[in-house]
């Protein structure tokens, strides 16, 4: 049902671009693509006239156009055509009004094409967006300026019936695209290539009724990010097809997770190392990296504000270079709306198939008297370098729950080889395959304070222990394959 009703609105949408019939050509209007010319007063205007004639489609035909922000307007279609590159101002100054604001906890950054409450708006097309966000006017290091200053390519806020499709954004100064409470969003068949700042995330969505398909993203910081900055929910999101490599997470709900995550979708996607690693060198901050250059977690699924996560499926999707698979965080950093602590239940993981490079593995953690509930792993193979030892395991794990949640937060090591598990309520396990490629004397799994699982059909490395339980109750295994 849910599909469907995405899929029909997709259908009206493309018809509503459609009836969009006047077409204006900036070039005709006035611009040059020479890379030098300002032509922000020629496109915006292009832009109002599309509007208030009911839309239109405004055409940026093949050149280099220097452009200041634009304010994006209702019934509109951004079309780039082949060779056609938006370049973004270097000057701070130019960004100064430029904030769709909104109360509440939203960054409030700015952004070179922007909006707020518009409805039936679309950016398409083969061309590019290029922020250069490298430029020395944007350096301001990780998160130093708090993102206020440096501009993100695409910041929309309250619209609705967006479809961004076929363009490649680069070089932004901050995030490269956010969606903030918008709803009915299609984004498909992007290129996303940005390594030339820190907070370089590929793609950040805060709304509902989401499609995300067909996409590659490369990027120096989380290549796809959902996040919920506000009291409503990010929810009923569809993220399949993409190829995401990313310097820290490729796939990631939160951190910001202020009202919570519901009805998410992820499938049939890869997870790889980025192509430039400018910034992080992994493997000279943390002991036991093997790769020059990693992916921090595969899937990360964290709830550290007091919101809800309730409802995820993540299933087919290929890892390679990471540092841990999956990461699955209950923490209480915060409690923003509620004075409860978050919630963090229902998540269904199915046919992964992941070559790690570090000793921090898997992990799903809770807080005391909190915990993780209903987690189902299934089909799941992982190979990784292997090397752990006695001390390893022996070593106490930090609770840290207001901390920052990463996959390093516990350490350069976990004391299991496949799954740490710590606070955690009906838990399942099949048909998982661990395998190291030196001897490692940890458990495959690590249980603190679980409270009813099961591990079916599942194999690893000959260890001491298969399993190593502390305060947990109710856990049954069923065939157990040593090698």
């Amino acid at each position: 049902m849910f599909k469907s009703k995405i899929f029909f609105s997709l259908i009206l949408f493309l018809s509503s671009i459609d009836l969009f019939s006047k077409t204006i050509n900036i070039v005709e209007s006035g611009a040059k693509g020479d890379g030098i010319t300002d032509n922000t007063e020629i496109i915006q205007k292009t832009i109002d006239e599309c509007s208030a004639k009911g839309g239109g489609t405004v055409y940026i035909p093949s050149g280099k156009y220097l452009i200041r922000p634009l304010e994006f307007k209702s019934n509109v279609n951004l079309y780039l055509d082949s060779g056609a590159t938006l370049l973004g101002s270097t000057k701070l100054s130019d960004y100064d009004n430029a904030y769709p604001i909104l109360s509440g906890n939203m960054n409030q950054s700015s952004g070179l094409i922007w909006g707020r409450g518009l409805t039936n708006i679309s950016i398409t097309g083969s061309g590019v967006i290029d922020g250069r966000g490298g430029h020395a006017n944007f350096q301001h290091g990780n998160d130093g300026d708090g993102g206020l200053k440096r501009p993100k390519l695409i910041y929309f806020v309250e619209c609705s019936h967006i479809k961004v499709c076929g363009i490649t954004l680069q070089n932004s100064a901050y995030w490269v695209q956010h969606y903030e409470k918008c709803e009915d969003v299609i984004i498909h068949g992007l290129r996303v290539f940005s390594h030339c700042n820190y907070n370089n995330d590929g793609l950040d969505i805060d709304a509902k009724n989401v499609i995300v398909s067909d996409c590659y993203i490369d990027v120096e910081d989380d290549a796809i990010c959902l996040k919920s900055d506000h009291k409503t929910f990010c929810e009923n999101v569809v993220v399949t097809n993409c190829i995401t490599a990313s310097n820290c997470n490729a796939i990631k709900l939160g951190t910001a997770s202020h009202g919570g995550f519901r009805n998410i979708t992820i499938s049939n996607c890869v997870v790889y190392r980025a192509a430039e690693d400018r910034i992080r060198h992994w493997s000279k901050q943390l002991e036991h990296i093997s790769a020059d250059v990693t992916v921090i977690s595969g899937l990360a699924i964290e709830m550290v504000d007091g919101g809800i996560i309730d409802g995820l499926t993540a299933s087919n999707i290929s890892m390679r270079d990471v540092q841990t698979p999956i990461f699955i965080k209950l923490g209480d950093r915060g409690r923003t709306y509620s004075k409860k602590g978050g919630i963090l239940r229902n998540i269904n993981i199915d046919n992964i198939v992941a070559t790690a490079e570090s000793l921090i593995t898997n992990s799903i953690t809770g807080v005391e008297d909190n915990y993780v509930e209903n987690i189902s792993i299934s089909n799941f193979q992982m190979t990784y370098p292997g090397g752990g030892t006695v001390d390893m395991v022996n070593k106490p794990v930090p609770e840290n729950a207001k901390k920052y949640p990463e996959n390093r937060m516990f350490g350069n090591t976990l004391p299991a080889m496949g799954f740490y598990v710590r606070h955690v309520k009906d838990l399942r396990f099949e048909n998982v395959s661990i395998m190291g490629l030196k001897p490692d004397v940890r458990p495959i799994f690590y249980f603190d304070d679980v409270l009813g699982a099961q591990i079916n059909l599942s194999k690893g490395m000959h260890s001491k222990n298969f399993i190593y339980q502390i305060n947990s109750s109710n856990i049954y295994i069923d065939v157990v394959i040593l090698k």
